[in-house]
């Protein structure tokens, strides 16, 4: 079973990017689907999640309104859309799958059953 996330790069602040992890091994139909990251010297950090239908949606607060998280079941990918970066969301971004809807209520790590590989979001000032 394997996540691979992609679409990480260097932008401006202000910028935006569009993060996507595939899953390739298994299908995550059934899966809450998330998104984590983490900066130098700092925990990992839940940044936005859905559930398997898509219609139950977090973000983290500092998110809320730049980043959007979505799904295509058909394609067995997610996505992250992030605009208005900002040097602080500069990370690692990590893709993640729960097997419950726990990790929505939580936002925990630790509920994680599967991790993605990460992709470097990198944001100048």
């Amino acid at each position: 079973v394997q996540l691979q996330a992609s679409g990480g790069g260097l932008v401006q602040a202000g910028g935006s990017l569009t993060l996507s992890c595939a899953a390739a091994g298994r299908t995550f139909n059934h899966y809450s689907l998330a998104w984590f990251r983490q900066a130098p010297g700092r925990e990992r950090e839940f940044v936005a999640a859905l559930n398997w239908g898509g219609y139950k949606i977090v973000y983290k607060d500092s998110v809320k309104g730049r980043f959007t998280i979505s799904r295509d079941n058909a394609k067995n990918t997610v996505s992250l859309q992030m605009n208005s970066l900002k040097p602080e969301d500069a990370a690692v971004y990590y893709c993640a799958a729960d097997a419950g809807e726990s990790i929505l209520r939580t936002r925990s790590s630790r509920l994680v059953n599967y991790w993605g590989k990460g992709t470097q979001v990198t944001v100048s000032s």
